[in-house]
């Protein structure tokens, strides 16, 4: 079974440690920038997204939780935020740590979050998807979210 708990401070700079690189490496595959490029965006995305970190207000930062037997552990981080008078909630960043992908955990998660925002009246669940990350599409896909549109990008200057 999954579970959700509010991320505290010290899981925060886990959380941002984990973040930043590989937001990084999508700005950089997708946006055509350098990686120390990309790095500062990331950092400065982050600072501005979530200035008091899990304290930030509108957005909800929570550790993902696998409830069995004999095991409480974190598997991994959730970044969404709740627009109540659209009911709607937006995901920012789901991850299940890489050595637990592939098992079933980011369906559960998936599931118990769908649960969890039905229960506060939410209707409508939206995210976006890095164009080449096709393992984070077939999940979504497989569990109903349907394309409503591209985001497109041009380099069009050197600096």
């Amino acid at each position: 079974m999954i579970s959700f708990r509010p991320m505290d401070e010290n899981e925060f700079e886990g959380y941002r440690d984990y973040f930043i690189p590989d937001y990084a490496a999508e700005i950089s595959a997708n946006y055509d920038l350098s990686e120390s490029d990309a790095l500062a965006q990331a950092r400065r995305e982050i600072e501005v997204d979530l200035p008091n970190g899990p304290q930030t207000q509108s957005q909800t930062l929570v550790c993902i939780i696998e409830n069995r037997a004999g095991s409480d552990g974190i598997i991994g981080y959730l970044w969404y935020h709740v627009d109540p008078a659209a009911s709607s909630a937006f995901i920012h960043d789901f991850y299940v740590f890489p050595h637990l992908q592939g098992k079933g955990f980011g369906k559960a998660a998936l599931s118990a979050l769908q649960a969890t925002l039905a229960d506060e009246g939410i209707q409508h669940l939206r995210l976006r998807v890095a164009g080449n990350n096709d393992r984070a599409r077939h999940l979504y896909e497989s569990d109903g979210f349907r394309l409503t549109g591209f985001n497109m990008s041009k380099r069009i200057g050197s600096g």
